[in-house]
């Protein structure tokens, strides 16, 4: 499952308003910067930052 690549053009990391990137093996949305994953929930981006999880 891939997301619409115009939804991942605008969208932004709601914590730090950098840019993310999908990844496709987690099914996931990543900030490199703020190093958080957001999970990829029925097709739909869960873009909050109190339910992202910390990466390393």
């Amino acid at each position: 499952m891939t997301l619409n690549k115009n939804l991942l053009e605008i969208l932004i990391c709601p914590q730090c308003r950098g840019k993310i990137r999908y990844d496709e093996k987690l099914n996931g949305i990543i900030c490199d910067r703020c190093k958080l994953f957001y999970e990829v929930k029925n097709n739909v981006p869960v873009m909050l930052v109190d339910e992202a999880k910390k990466i390393s």
